[in-house]
């Protein structure tokens, strides 16, 4: 009976984690490019949310003694392996999918972003920390197979090459940060590395921002409601309420059950963009989306240890490629 009770609440977790990271992607697009009226600007989006929900996850854990009751300190060493993944993952990786989100639709963003863990690979190839295979290679002919379809079809109005480009850089961004972060001496509670970052990241957001001239472009009388509920959905349900049942998973299920979220959150992201926003969904799109999700596939399933975190949402440190 226990076993069963809990089999039922890894897959409702699973479930959970597959439609709200999936729908991260809708919520970013909704709140930066809304239908009519105003939408948030999009470093200012990412930088209030995840400066809000790095402020609460800190508030909430930080004072917990980690698991196995030894030290675990919050010295200036963690914090600057905070800060530097939080630029690279927050800021590099979810604030410039935000700024994307403007140019390109939800459902190609999430294609584009699922690439990370190629990126990941092939970075860790060329410095020596993983081995190319014949798997490998494949997974990676396959994802960047899918990445040129969408390019290619930039043209047709779907997609802007200049959100592509900074899609890429977002991804390269996210893959290079969590590469790094594998030897980095963050904290080893995992819930309070995740606020860090996303407090370092939402900051660096912020500053930008006001550097653009984003916080002057802001006009909350002019925000349309759907803008207001995408705002509140990515933070508490995208960044609090995701996190925690990610972080119940890594403890409770299998590895590779809980990784397949990397496989399905493109697919989830493309059906509720076209439902939800007719985004065009062509021939050629779920080509390139079957693509991409064999290739992620191929690559994670080829003897890694560890998943690769969400993009749309920061996931715990502990957890990497």
């Amino acid at each position: 009976m226990g076993r069963s009770s809990n089999q039922g609440k890894v897959w409702a977790a699973l479930v959970a984690i597959y439609l709200i990271w999936g729908s991260t992607y809708l919520a970013i697009r909704v709140a930066v490019h809304p239908t009519h009226g105003e939408g948030v600007p999009p470093l200012l989006l990412a930088g209030v949310r995840f400066t809000l929900a790095g402020v609460v996850m800190i508030a909430a854990t930080a004072r917990r003694p980690a698991a196995d009751g030894a030290p675990d300190p919050l010295g200036w060493r963690q914090w600057y392996a905070a800060a530097v993944i939080g630029i690279a993952l927050p800021f590099g990786g979810n604030g410039l999918v935000t700024l994307a989100e403007r140019k390109v639709p939800s459902g190609i963003t999430a294609v584009m972003i699922s690439t990370i863990p190629i990126w990941a690979a092939l970075i860790a190839a060329a410095i020596g920390r993983e081995r190319m295979t014949g798997r490998h290679f494949v997974g990676l002919v396959l994802g960047f197979t899918g990445v040129g379809a969408m390019v290619i079809g930039t043209g047709s109005g779907r997609a802007s090459g200049a959100g592509i480009l900074i899609l890429v850089i977002a991804a390269l961004s996210w893959a290079a940060g969590t590469v790094w972060s594998t030897n980095a001496p963050t904290p080893r509670r995992p819930l309070v590395t995740t606020g860090m970052e996303m407090l370092c990241g939402g900051i660096a957001c912020l500053i930008t921002a006001a550097a653009l001239g984003e916080f002057a472009q802001f006009h909350t009388d002019e925000l349309t409601a759907h803008a207001w509920l995408a705002f509140a959905y990515l933070t508490v349900i995208g960044s609090l309420v995701a996190y925690s049942a990610y972080v119940w998973l890594l403890r409770n299920a299998q590895l590779s059950l809980v990784t397949t979220y990397a496989f399905v959150n493109p697919v989830v992201a493309v059906i509720l963009g076209s439902l939800i926003l007719d985004e065009p969904f062509t021939i050629r799109t779920g080509i390139a989306t079957c693509a991409v999700v064999v290739g992620v596939i191929l690559t994670l399933t080829r003897g890694i240890q560890k998943p690769l975190p969400h993009a749309g949402d920061r996931a715990p440190d502990e957890v990497h490629v």
